[in-house]
């Protein structure tokens, strides 16, 4: 069953995020993935989230969206966003 990454991504350094952009994407492709949306124009349409930054992955499965967020390759990206940026990111399977 198809898994969606969903992230929300607080942005402090842009520059050094641009860095974790390039890596990011053959990583992610690496592991069957593919972004559905990627730092998009967002409109709450309930309660108060509104987030600097959105992101959603798509994954063949959870399992391999969690070998991708474990992966050597998606480590080095994953440094630096710790380092440009803060957020949250959650795996769940799609229908």
């Amino acid at each position: 069953m198809p898994a969606l990454v969903l992230v929300e991504v607080e942005i402090h350094n842009p520059e050094l995020y641009e860095d974790y952009k390039k890596l990011s994407l053959p990583a992610v492709e690496a592991f069957g993935g593919k972004f559905v949306v990627r730092g998009a124009q967002t409109e709450s349409l309930e309660g108060d989230w509104n987030p600097q930054r959105l992101v959603v992955l798509e994954f063949p499965s959870v399992e391999r969206a969690k070998e991708w967020y474990n992966s050597e390759q998606y480590t080095t990206a994953k440094n630096i966003r710790f380092q440009a940026s803060k957020g949250k990111m959650l795996v769940v399977e799609s229908v």
